[in-house]
């Protein structure tokens, strides 16, 4: 099948989203597996490597989603109800991802591997199902009313741990230690950048800068139309300048007040600001996914940031159709009674 590898690659994006919530991880991981996989069927190293970084985005879409959690708590909004509502627009990333890989597939005679017969089907899903099995005790859990988002976490972390050291038996202790190692780092570069936007965000609340900025959005149009497509604009750019986390707790505060005055949503708002912030994970000069990329896929980072383009466009056509269908976002919230 024409792109039949590239085809795969974003569905195992998409799959693998349900597990990690990290765009970073989701690129390491899947990187590692399919893009020596693709150039070994002819892909070009730079292609592969960008089509993994724009697919490894969909972390943050698809729950559990770090950023959900950091957009909830951040503005007290249900976090099941965000992660409920980022299923479809996930789905629709991904769809989005899918157009622009079989265009140049199809263009360059790019293909996939044979189809797999039943019986390397069905051993292939035997060995994979506790991974498999992930995504549904993550989220089954946290719709069951069994655990919250943040204990899913742990139990996530718990059910790997069994799952590597005792099922699959890859897990060794030097493994864990550097792992753990790792975990230590990112989360100390994390909370160093959610203490100094924390301050950030009281300083400009202090002395009334938000609010300056939010009559400053509001000079330029009183229309909720022009309004939302303008702060669709502010975060993209701000995406190419700053990580998700910072843009989270920098810009929210300011957008806060103008929720109220169009009585926008604030599910579907955070599912726009979060698809908002997964371009900017591929959009460089700070684009985590690019470098995570560039690393696994020995490829230069200007090489990369060139063959990204295509891939941003399409994550475009992905932000315009969720922030114009609202209900695409919202539909599974109300389905499920979330809020």
């Amino acid at each position: 099948v024409a792109g039949g590898l590239a085809l795969v690659a974003v569905v195992c994006c998409v799959f693998f989203a349900g597990i990690s919530g990290s765009g970073p991880a989701d690129t390491a991981a899947l990187g590692t597996v399919l893009i020596p996989a693709m150039v070994a069927r002819g892909y070009p190293r730079p292609f592969a490597s960008a089509l993994v970084a724009a697919g490894g985005s969909i972390a943050i879409v698809i729950p559990p989603s770090i950023a959900f959690i950091v957009y909830g708590v951040i503005t007290n909004t249900s976090i099941p109800a965000l992660f409920a509502a980022g299923v479809l627009p996930g789905l629709v990333v991904g769809a989005c991802l899918a157009i622009p890989a079989y265009v140049y597939s199809r263009r360059h005679g790019w293909r996939g591997e044979r189809w797999g017969s039943p019986a390397e089907i069905g051993r292939a899903a035997r060995e994979s199902i506790w991974g498999l099995l992930a995504p549904g005790v993550i989220l089954g859990g946290i719709y069951g009313g069994v655990f919250t988002p943040t204990e899913a976490a742990i139990v996530a972390v718990f059910y790997g741990l069994f799952v590597g050291a005792v099922i699959y038996r890859t897990l060794t202790w030097a493994g864990l230690w550097a792992i753990i190692m790792d975990a230590t780092v990112s989360s100390a570069v994390v909370m160093l950048i959610v203490g100094f936007a924390g301050l950030y965000a009281w300083a400009g609340a202090t002395l009334g800068i938000l609010d300056r900025i939010t009559a400053a959005i509001l000079a330029v149009s009183q229309d909720p139309r022009v309004v939302i497509w303008l702060i669709n604009l502010i975060v993209v750019l701000a995406g190419y300048l700053l990580d998700g986390i910072s843009i989270f707790y920098i810009f929210t505060p300011i957008f806060m007040p103008l929720l109220a005055r169009f009585g926008w949503d604030p599910v579907w708002f955070g599912i726009v600001l979060t698809v908002n912030i997964a371009i900017g994970q591929i959009t460089p000069p700070v684009a985590v996914n690019l470098y995570v990329a560039a690393n696994v896929g020995g490829v230069s980072f200007d090489t990369l940031s060139r063959a990204v383009w295509p891939f941003v466009g399409a994550m475009v056509l992905a932000l315009v159709i969720v922030t114009l269908w609202p209900e695409l976002s919202l539909w599974l919230p109300r389905a499920f009674r979330l809020g």
